[in-house]
């Protein structure tokens, strides 16, 4: 590494985003896409949110999470793709030193509390196949007030730490992101410290707090299975696994996105740089975008809300 007497040390007050650094004519044909797809998220999302509060027959445990996951799910989208847009049309690439770090919160924050989410809406599928009868005593609404606190509280503690290491680093005379978002990777390593810490902190964090969520889904859909094919009653068993099912395609969205998305970062030497990158920003766009529309178009009662909803305006 090259001496500290090679770098300007003045204090550096914000930071400019190179989205596509190989491919920058990428931007004006991405555009509308991202577009259209925020648009979708937002809207979609907001419709759920719209027709869980005023349908009474959804107040009930169950759609409380799902509520939980559209408004994870709205701030995803609010904290990253209005400002990848602001870049690709009217080039605004910088974004401030304390904006860039509590970007880097909330996207680090939030997607792990949805992977929460979804293991405690797993648990609710759990106890209401193996345990219908004792369902309504143990999924109440104090559950999902107690699960809502949790879910905020567990991920904020983890993760509070990343953006506050990153921005107690010594950044030097570089100060442009090869990248559209401020990840905690593509940030840290513009600065003249040593950054093995910050990067095995986010590393055993992540996959700690991701790699347990997924352990209890995996088990919660084994029980699953395993009660439903001792079911005998004709139907019975798909009808079961049908109260399952809008929740399982959400699980494969996020998780396929993320999987994608941790092999091409580890296989960075292999693939063009920029790929990361947009598989990034569409880790922020497709579950949300298709998280509702799954749910709305699988679930009657959401259905039949929705359809009153659009009645009334």
């Amino acid at each position: 590494m090259a001496s500290p007497s090679n770098y300007s040390t003045a204090p550096i007050s914000e930071f400019l985003l190179i989205c596509f650094p190989n491919y920058q004519s990428w931007q004006h044909w991405l555009s509308l896409p991202l577009s259209l797809l925020f648009l979708l998220a937002m809207g979609a999302n907001a419709t759920l949110l719209l027709t869980i509060r005023l349908e009474v027959s959804l107040h009930e445990p169950m759609y409380y999470l799902l509520s939980l996951l559209s408004l994870l799910d709205i701030v995803l989208c609010l904290t990253v793709i209005p400002k990848v847009l602001a870049i690709f049309w009217f080039d605004l690439r910088s974004i401030s030193f304390s904006a860039c770090f509590l970007q880097m919160f909330i996207m680090n924050c939030f997607l792990a509390m949805e992977s929460c989410t979804f293991m405690i809406m797993a648990y609710d599928r759990y106890v209401a196949i193996c345990h219908p009868l004792r369902y309504p005593s143990i999924i109440t609404d104090h559950f999902v007030v107690r699960a809502t606190i949790f879910v905020v509280a567990r991920n904020a503690l983890f993760f509070l730490p990343v953006p506050v290491l990153s921005s107690r680093l010594r950044y030097c005379a570089e100060h442009t992101i090869k990248n559209c978002i401020c990840t905690n990777l593509s940030v840290s390593k513009l600065s003249c410290d040593d950054i093995t810490f910050n990067r095995l902190y986010q590393f055993v964090a992540g996959w700690t707090l991701l790699g347990s969520d997924l352990i209890l889904i995996v088990l919660s859909y084994s029980f699953i299975l395993r009660a439903v094919l001792r079911i005998k009653a004709e139907g019975a068993a798909a009808k079961a696994l049908s109260t399952c099912g809008s929740h399982f395609i959400l699980i494969l969205f996020f998780s396929t996105v993320l999987l994608v998305l941790v092999i091409t970062n580890l296989a960075r030497k292999r693939i063009p740089p920029d790929v990361p990158i947009l598989l990034n920003i569409l880790h922020h766009l497709i579950p949300p975008a298709l998280n509702p529309i799954v749910y709305g178009v699988r679930t009657k009662e959401i259905k039949q809300g929705i359809q009153k909803l659009l009645r009334r305006l």
